[in-house]
C-alpha cells in the first residue's frame, strides 16, 4: 500500500495525471484497473479519472510495494553551475538573463549545467524548492531559447504559476522582442514579414517559404533597422508567432542572415564569421513586456511590467 498527500503544487491536477507522475513505475494499464475496481481511492472514497485533486487530499493506492519502490529525490542539478543572472524574482516567477552558450534543458550531451538545472539549485539552495518534499512538481522553464542565444527566459517556482504562465504565453499576453545583428541592412527599414516555416526534426533545421507548403506553418516577423554601420545592421526583432528558429531562419530567407551564424548563413555571412572567428548569432531575446493579462489571474501584478536584458548585442553597430 502507499499514500500520498496532495500539496498545494499537486493540486488541481486530474488524478491519472497525477499518478502517472508521482508513481511513475506504476503501469497506465493497472493505475486505470485500480481506479475503476476501487483500489485506488481519495480520501478513503472511490474516485474517477479526472478527479481534481484539492490540498490535504489522501490517495491511497491498494498495490503491491513493487510499483512503489522507494525512489531518491532527483538533485541532479546540484551539479550544475552556480553562475545565474536573475532579472526578476517573486514569490511565483523568477526571469533569468540566460548567456549565450548554455542550454536550456539537458540535450543529448547529457551536459547537467543547463538553465533550468542552476535555476533549481539557486531555489534549493534558498530553501525554496526541495525535492523530496514534492510528488510531482519542479520548477520549470515557460519558454526556450537556443543554446547559442542569449536573453530572457520565465521560469514558474510554484505549479500554480507554471498553469498560468503558459495560458499567458498562449494568449499571447506577453511581448517578447529580440534584438539582433544582421548582414547587410534590411529593405524597408521596418516591415512586418509573412511566410511559412517547416521543421526537418531530423536534420534539426527550418525550412522557410514565401507560399503555403505541407506541414509548413506561418510564421510573422517583424523588423525594424536601429542603426547600420560597414554592411551591418541593428534590428530590434518582435515575434508575432513563435517558432523554432524563427528570426535566424526568416531572417536569412530574405536575404539578410544573423551575424555568427553557421546555421543559415550565405558564403557572404560565413566569410564575415571566419574574419570575426564567430560561432554562434548574434542574438538575444532582450524584452519581456506583459500585456492584457485578465485581472482574475493571479499573476494580474505583472501587466504593464517591463524587463529588460543587461547583455546586449549593441555593440557590433557602433
Amino acid at each position: 500500500m502507499k499514500e500520498f498527500t496532495i500539496g498545494q503544487n499537486d493540486a488541481g491536477q486530474r488524478l491519472d495525471k497525477f499518478l502517472g507522475k508521482a508513481a511513475p513505475l506504476l503501469p497506465a494499464s493497472m493505475m486505470y484497473k485500480g481506479i475503476r475496481t476501487k483500489r485506488i481511492k481519495v480520501n478513503g472514497k472511490r474516485a474517477e479519472i479526472s478527479t481534481r485533486l484539492t490540498v490535504g487530499d489522501v490517495i491511497s493506492l491498494y498495490l503491491n510495494d513493487e510499483f512503489f519502490a522507494e525512489q531518491r529525490a532527483d538533485t541532479a542539478f546540484l551539479r550544475a553551475g552556480d553562475a545565474l543572472s536573475v532579472i526578476y524574482e517573486d514569490e511565483n516567477i523568477l526571469i533569468a538573463d540566460k548567456p549565450a552558450g548554455l542550454v536550456v534543458h539537458e540535450d543529448e550531451s547529457g551536459t547537467a549545467d543547463t538553465l533550468i538545472g542552476r535555476v533549481q539549485k539557486y531555489l534549493y539552495q534558498k530553501g525554496e524548492y526541495d525535492p523530496a518534499q514534492e510528488n510531482s512538481f519542479a520548477p520549470a522553464l515557460c519558454n526556450r531559447i537556443d543554446r547559442n542565444t542569449g536573453g530572457l527566459v520565465l521560469c514558474a517556482k510554484n505549479a500554480m504559476a507554471l498553469q498560468e504562465m503558459n495560458e499567458i504565453i498562449k494568449q499571447r499576453q506577453v511581448e517578447k522582442v529580440y534584438r539582433c545583428v544582421t548582414v547587410g541592412v534590411p529593405s524597408p527599414a521596418h516591415a512586418v514579414c509573412k511566410a511559412f516555416l517547416r521543421r526537418d526534426t531530423k536534420a534539426k533545421t527550418v525550412c522557410v517559404f514565401d507560399k503555403p507548403q505541407p506541414d509548413a506553418k506561418t510564421i510573422i516577423t517583424e523588423y525594424r533597422v536601429l542603426r547600420q554601420k560597414n554592411g551591418l545592421a541593428l534590428l530590434e526583432v518582435t515575434l508575432h508567432t513563435g517558432r523554432t528558429h524563427q528570426i535566424r531562419a526568416h531572417m536569412a530567407h530574405m536575404g539578410w542572415p544573423l551575424l555568427g551564424d553557421t546555421k543559415y548563413c550565405t558564403p557572404e555571412s560565413l566569410r564575415k564569421n571566419r574574419a570575426l572567428n564567430l560561432q554562434q548569432q548574434v542574438l538575444c531575446a532582450w524584452r519581456l513586456r506583459f500585456t492584457g493579462v485578465p485581472e482574475g489571474s493571479p499573476l494580474s501584478y505583472l501587466n504593464g511590467r517591463e524587463f529588460h536584458a543587461k547583455k546586449l548585442p549593441d555593440d557590433w553597430v557602433k
